[in-house]
């Protein structure tokens, strides 16, 4: 089972950053037509980057950031991609799960994302609510949603 089972763990050094933009590369500017300059940001410096891995080989990328929002601080989840081939296999899934247990690690148990459009229910199934408008980012339908911290009963 070690090869089919998804590794998550944050970027490490230059080669793993490489990797990581080597895939956002592909599916955001390649595939989704987003310009360069939108995609690779000023946030790249100060984020937390992901990667997942298969075996040797790194197939999927996120990365989360602190931003303000409303008089708080949370977390802003981002650029999570998995490469084609390996998509409607759960891995995007595990990969986001991943990415906010980490934030929580870190004391931000909020997580505010920016989602294209057509993923929204995949959000939602992950305890995410959307709010406001739909808006056009990177010329791609989005929607705003928050994933509440989680209550104590």
């Amino acid at each position: 089972m070690g090869e089919d089972r998804l590794r998550v763990r944050a970027v490490s050094g230059e080669g793993d950053w490489d990797k990581a933009r080597g895939i956002r590369w592909t599916v955001f500017v390649e595939e989704q037509n987003c310009p360069p300059e939108v995609e690779m940001d000023e946030h790249d410096e100060t984020a937390r980057h992901i990667l997942a891995w298969l075996g040797n080989e790194a197939v999927g990328v996120a990365r989360w950031r602190v931003v303000p929002y409303e008089g708080r601080l949370l977390a802003k989840l981002e650029r999570f991609a998995i490469l084609p081939e390996h998509r409607g296999k759960g891995l995007g899934r595990e990969l986001v799960r991943w990415t906010i247990d980490d934030a929580a690690k870190a004391g931000f148990d909020e997580c505010l994302i920016h989602a294209q459009q057509y993923l929204e229910k995949f959000y939602g199934d992950l305890g995410f609510h959307t709010f406001g408008e739909t808006f056009m980012e990177a010329g791609i339908a989005h929607v705003r949603m928050l994933r509440p911290a989680p209550t104590t009963a």
